[in-house]
């Protein structure tokens, strides 16, 4: 009869777990077919959530997750700055909270702006950057002294400027978002990679390709190889580049890997020995990064960062490819609040009026040069 009590035991531990395997894998299909059903959201509010790599966990508790975007607004930009936030904002349902990183003596106009308009609902921190970091890491030219944007640097701060985030977004003030941050935010990294970039040789920039501008999309556009310390870190000089306007940042691996101190220590080696290339087009921002990120960093889409729109006043893409992209983003000389710059109605709908009047939309000819 022990023998009898035996099997009937063994009979029953087997019946719980075929139960329990049959329970776990009905909730299992359940939660797909959940899934399933919310894909056809007539709406199209939920689009990420069938991206595999977002934990269904994740996405149910997409309203609270705070978003963190790191953005620089320096006084001669700030409608951009303004305007990049709003577009973000009005796309999204996620608890975004912008990191506005700025200079002492923008904080009162910035304020103003956003708390006497339709932002004043925006969440956000204003930063003061201390400029005081750069010495001894930047070669300042007596000449061209107020050409130092010491804001331009300050992604390379980023775990200063949001030190409680897990995850970080960086975007230029020269961007429009057309659809919902919270894509960006959830674009996978590499184990190991502390950035996601969107690269300069992809499908959306090549076709377009400036001529004329340079090697502007490869290494050799940006370091001088025939310093000994450039050939010495044996990097491909036709490794396409990256662009550093719009990144999705690990601030955990950040921290890890010391990103800040090895940017810093290739700006001051470039003061010493000179080490970007002669004919750079554009921000001396992109060479430490990419020496820094070489070969170490993940991809986000390219229709997350459709740029050159700033290049020349002369339309670069389609009118159904600029409706479709996520983020617009006008590098270049020609900004969309300067000279006319191409789509620039695109960008005004998002803008929205200074209160205090200072800061117009009135395109001179002789704001073509103020734009870098």
């Amino acid at each position: 009869s022990s023998k009898f009590s035996v099997n009937i035991s063994i009979l029953i531990v087997a019946v719980v777990i075929f139960l329990l395997v049959l329970h776990h894998n009905f909730l299992g299909l359940s939660d797909f077919l959940k899934r399933e059903l919310s894909d056809s959201n007539p709406l199209g509010l939920q689009p990420i959530d069938f991206i595999p790599a977002v934990p269904q966990r994740l996405a149910d508790e997409r309203n609270d997750k705070e978003i963190s975007v790191v953005i620089a607004a320096s006084d001669e930009r700030l409608g951009g700055a303004i305007a990049a936030m709003n577009s973000i904002y009005r796309h999204t349902r996620s608890n975004v909270v912008f990191h506005i990183v700025t200079l002492n003596d923008t904080v009162d106009h910035l304020r103003l702006w956003l708390s006497n308009t339709a932002l004043k609902n925006l969440r956000y921190r204003i930063l003061d950057f201390d400029p005081r970091v750069l010495e001894g890491k930047v070669q300042v030219d007596p000449q061209k002294a107020d050409t130092l944007k010491p804001l331009t640097f300050a992604r390379f701060y980023l775990p200063n400027l949001v030190p409680h985030a897990e995850k970080a977004i960086y975007v230029d003030d020269d961007i429009i978002v057309q659809d919902d941050i919270l894509e960006l935010y959830n674009t996978p990294l590499k184990p190991g990679h502390a950035a996601a970039f969107s690269d300069d040789c992809d499908s959306t920039t090549n076709k377009v390709a400036v001529r004329g501008a340079g090697n502007q999309y490869n290494y050799i556009g940006f370091l001088d190889y025939k310093k000994e310390t450039i050939r010495k870190l044996a990097m491909k000089a036709s490794t396409c580049s990256f662009n550093p306007g719009v990144f999705v940042a690990n601030l955990t691996e950040w921290k890890l890997q010391n990103i800040t101190k090895q940017l810093e220590k290739w700006m001051a080696l470039n003061v010493a020995e000179e080490l970007y290339s002669r004919t750079l087009a554009g921000s001396i921002t992109t060479p430490p990064l990419l020496i820094v990120f070489y070969k170490q960093h993940s991809s986000i889409d390219p229709m997350w960062n459709v740029r050159h729109l700033g290049s020349s006043a002369g339309k670069r893409y389609s009118p159904q490819f600029v409706k479709a992209a996520k983020l617009l983003h006008w590098n270049g000389h020609f900004k969309p609040w300067g000279r006319t710059a191409s789509y620039a109605e695109v960008w005004e709908k998002w803008y929205v009026p200074d209160p205090t009047g200072k800061f117009s939309l009135i395109r001179r000819h002789s704001e073509a040069y103020e734009a870098k």
